[in-house]
């Protein structure tokens, strides 16, 4: 074979080669075109206020309680509900429990405590209140029996802590309550437990016993509080943005200009958010819980949800959990089904980034991940709950997922650079109106 002819064959065979591989390449180029669709951020900002301004409308007529619930759409008719309760109320109610059980200590019944159960079978989704409630229905708790005595001391030894708490006027989180008592609580999650089903049987949220979680969330961006009374200005916290403070309670003199809530999973896309100063360019709060939502976070996402009636749009990973995560903020969790009116954030925008958005955005193959066999159990389960079928949207999406058994998350927008996320992603689906 001549010279020129093997030129000609290793030049054929290496446009078959990049022939076969152009989907990084491609994609990026096709990434980068996304950009000329822009408009002017003032064509943006125009489509923002308008949205801001339908939320505000829609807030002052969006507001539902269980009274607005009809009983007779459901055979259960009976809910908790609990609510905030200053320190003196929370000290009645615990004292008139233990005066009940003095008195029937003295008749010679010993005593036993009546607790909501929280089981899985009480917890219910309401669609008209677009929530997870749970259905009032007690069990005892005796002393006296062997299957409940170590529960019965537990919950004697916790309302006996809270009781002291309230009494110093002070605030302890939830390992300081269960270091007081390394042997009998045994485990955190035991002392956590009957934390909750403390707050159930006095009818007040987990805040008014003064017992918190450690911070976890952060916030940055158009937003001024005090904080127990010092002023703190979001738009000067750096990077790492300010930490949200376990007591909301102590949280006032809310204040923002901004256009929405940016509502964001994980810590890392945050980061890029707050460094890139996004909500300078797009007026908005940023804040996120760095995972699975805390209660903390959750309070303070709906109490400002409450008082600037801003819209929220939340920006998870493509995969279940980050569904799963949306969910929690939207309609609350099981867990905490008893407080959900305090905790739930309803009419909560999917953003991104959504299955679909893996083919419309052109996700290289390589950035994208197979789902495992617990993943798709786990997105076959949601597509049984309720408050997914509401959304035909979600189902939608769930469905395109676990056809095409791939998951992504945010960061996987870095292979198209790493402010891809902040000057074109966001952009254009705020441009779009891209949202569910």
């Amino acid at each position: 074979m001549s010279e020129k002819k093997r030129r000609a064959g290793a030049s054929a065979a290496g446009a078959a080669s990049s022939s076969k591989k152009p989907r990084a390449s491609s994609a990026a180029s096709y990434a980068e075109s996304l950009r000329s669709k822009l408009r002017p951020d003032s064509s943006i900002l125009a489509t923002l206020r308008s949205l801001a301004s339908a939320s505000a409308s829609k807030s002052k007529a969006a507001a539902k309680s269980l009274a607005d619930h009809d009983p007779s759409a459901d055979p259960a008719s009976s809910y908790i509900v609990v609510a905030d309760q200053d320190s003196t109320s929370v000290t009645s109610r615990i004292n008139r429990l233990v005066l009940a059980a003095a008195r029937s200590i003295l008749s010679g019944r010993g005593f036993s405590f009546a607790v909501p159960s929280r089981a899985a079978s009480n917890q219910v989704y309401l669609p008209d209140l677009d929530r997870i409630v749970l259905v009032r229905r007690e069990s005892a708790r005796p002393f006296a029996n062997v299957a409940t005595a170590r529960k019965a001391t537990i919950t004697a030894r916790v309302l006996s802590l809270v009781h002291a708490v309230l009494g110093r006027g002070i605030h302890v989180t939830k390992r300081d309550l269960f270091y007081t008592d390394v042997k009998l609580f045994g485990d955190q999650s035991q002392s956590d437990a009957v934390l909750d089903d403390v707050s159930c049987m006095l009818g007040c949220t987990r805040s008014s016993l003064h017992v918190v979680a450690s911070e976890k969330g952060v916030v940055v961006g158009r937003l001024v509080f005090a904080d127990d009374g010092d002023r703190i200005d979001c738009t000067r916290m750096g990077v790492g943005g300010k930490a949200i403070p376990p007591n909301v309670d102590r949280v006032s003199g809310i204040e923002s200009d901004a256009l929405f809530i940016l509502l964001v999973e994980k810590d890392a896309a945050f980061m890029r958010l707050a460094e890139d100063r996004f909500y300078n360019r797009f007026p908005c709060i940023i804040l996120t819980a760095k995972g699975q939502p805390d209660v903390a976070t959750r309070l303070f996402l709906r109490r400002l949800k409450v008082e600037l009636k801003l819209p929220v749009l939340a920006l998870v990973d493509s995969d279940p959990y980050g569904l799963k995560i949306l969910s929690v903020y939207m309609c609350g969790s099981k867990n905490m089904s008893y407080d959900s009116a305090n905790l739930t954030t309803p009419d909560i925008k999917w953003l991104g980034v959504r299955p679909s958005d893996l083919d419309k955005y052109r996700v290289p193959e390589q950035c994208r991940l197979p789902m495992t066999d617990h993943d798709i159990k786990v997105g076959k389960e949601l597509l049984e709950e309720d408050f997914v079928k509401q959304n035909e949207g979600w189902v939608k999406e769930l469905e395109t997922m676990l056809r095409t058994k791939q998951k992504a998350e945010i960061q996987a927008l870095s292979s198209f650079g790493f402010q891809y996320l902040t000057e074109v992603y966001l952009p254009l689906k705020l441009q779009e109106q891209d949202w569910i």
